[in-house]
Parts: C-alpha cells; sequence; structure tokens
C-alpha cells in the first residue's frame, strides 16, 4: 500500500502537496486519515539539536506517508518541555495550549472531510496527547496516538538497539540512530562519548531533568547508528498498519486493532 504517487517532495519539514494532491488522495480510499507530527523545542545535550523530538516525529510521519495513502500535516513543532527548562534554548507551551491545537487541527480536518487524525507524538513530555485521543474517541471521533509503547518496544528489537526503552529516555541510542539515518548533518560531535545512565528518575516531574543529569543525556548515544535508524523507521511503517486498518474500518471496536 502506497501513498507515494500521488505525493509530491516534502520542503525540509513542510509537505509540498498542492490541494489538488490532497482531492486525488482523498478520492481513492473510503476513509482518508490526517497525519500530525508533534515534538518539541528542547535540548537534547551538546550535539542533537533543539529541534530533535520534531524531526523524530516527522522523520516516522514521512515513512508512513510513503507506505499509505494519508495526508501529511506539518509538525507541531514546539511541545510540553517543562522539565527541561533550566537548559538554554527550551520553549515550552501549556498543555492546555497543545490540547486545544490539536482538538483544532482535528476538527477543521473533519470539517474538510478528512474523517480520522493520527498524532505521531516524538516526545515523551507530551501526556496530554494521550487525553486528547481518549477525549475525542469517547466522543465518537476517529483518533489514534503513534507509536504506542509496544511500537517502540518492537522497532528496538528489530533495529538491535541494546538500550532498554527505561534507559534510553532522552538524547540516546534511538534518537541518536533517527538522526543519523534522517539528518546526518544536523549532529554535532561528542554523541560517541555521552553516555549517562540514570534508570532511577522518579522524582523526574517534581525536580526537572537536571537534577538527574548535567548534560541533558540520559540513556547511551554512543551505541547509535544510521543502520538502527534506518530499521527502526521501517519498524513503525509496518507496525502502523494495524492503526490504518482500525481507523478506516467500518466496524471499529471489534477487535480489529490486534489483527
Amino acid at each position: 500500500m502506497s501513498g507515494s504517487g500521488i505525493r509530491s517532495e516534502a520542503y525540509g519539514l513542510v509537505p509540498a502537496d498542492t490541494t489538488e494532491d490532497v482531492r486525488t488522495r482523498g478520492a481513492s480510499v473510503s476513509t482518508q486519515v490526517a497525519i500530525l507530527p508533534v515534538g518539541s523545542f528542547e535540548q537534547h545535550g551538546p550535539y542533537l539539536p533543539l529541534a530533535t523530538d520534531t524531526l523524530v516525529a516527522c522523520a516516522i510521519a514521512r515513512e508512513i506517508a510513503a507506505a499509505y495513502p494519508v495526508h501529511l500535516l506539518p509538525p507541531v513543532t514546539i511541545g510540553c518541555s517543562h522539565e527541561h527548562a533550566d537548559w538554554p534554548g527550551t520553549v515550552s507551551i501549556s498543555s492546555v495550549t497543545l490540547h486545544a491545537v490539536v482538538r483544532d487541527i482535528a476538527a477543521s480536518l473533519r470539517r474538510s472531510g478528512v474523517e480520522a487524525l493520527v498524532v505521531v507524538n516524538g516526545h515523551g513530555g507530551n501526556y496530554v496527547l494521550g487525553n486528547v485521543v481518549q477525549e475525542a474517541s469517547a466522543r465518537g471521533e476517529r483518533m489514534a496516538l503513534f507509536p504506542a509503547p509496544e511500537d517502540w518496544e518492537a522497532a528496538r528489537e528489530r533495529a538491535g538497539v541494546v538500550t532498554s526503552l527505561l534507559t534510553d529516555m532522552h538524547a540516546g541510542e534511538i534518537e541518536t540512530s533517527i538522526l543519523l539515518h534522517a539528518h546526518p548533518e544536523l549532529i554535532r560531535p561528542g554523541y560517541e562519548s555521552a553516555d549517562f545512565v540514570a534508570d532511577d528518575r522518579r522524582h523526574l516531574l517534581t525536580v526537572g531533568m537536571s537534577a538527574y543529569t548535567d548534560s541533558g543525556v540520559i540513556g547511551r548515544p554512543s551505541l547509535g547508528s544510521a543502520e538502527k535508524g534506518k530499521e527502526l523507521l521501517a519498524s513503525f511503517a509496518d507496525s502502523f498498519k494495524s492503526y490504518f486498518s482500525l481507523l478506516t474500518s467500518a466496524e471499529r471496536g471489534s477487535g480489529s486493532a490486534g489483527a
């Protein structure tokens, strides 16, 4: 299943589709699905850019759009990064604002005939996105949050990522690998020697990241590679199949999510 035949190349992080591209793609499916990458603008140590989470979300979204007939949206580039506020460059919006932005986007899409929205989240601190999807689904709207923890774990295993999801918390093996594959030109020197582990972070929301790391890194970026990044993204594209099937099914909630 491929949406690439009627898709213009993206310019940077912004899709280059015309309105006719969207019209043509929509005519070929029974239920239109939009993909919204949501990231953040926060510190990722001295070697990854502040936009890392947005770049990761966009890389996943582009991989999905290359394999499925979906409407790829530009990213939400600033999220809830309050735990990173001690590092220069970090910018946050409130959870209330992020909730409203995603809900407004979904409502606008529905008015134009796009019935389903998948939020591709690149930042773990955007907790409110789970509530957005939960509330929308309770109202009978078609919405999903991707990737789920199970999708991250499947991707980690497929790519041969050594670090556990607990240890690989921030600017570690997974994020470094995806950027080494998708945006190697944006990585600065230093990730090879920046490993730092802090698995017990039970007070993170109370004291912030700076209580657990001086560098801003928690994970093992030295283990990252472009090959792992490529396999991670391929795994996400495969995992998305069940989401696409569920959102485009005429009988949602009948058990098709596990198909």
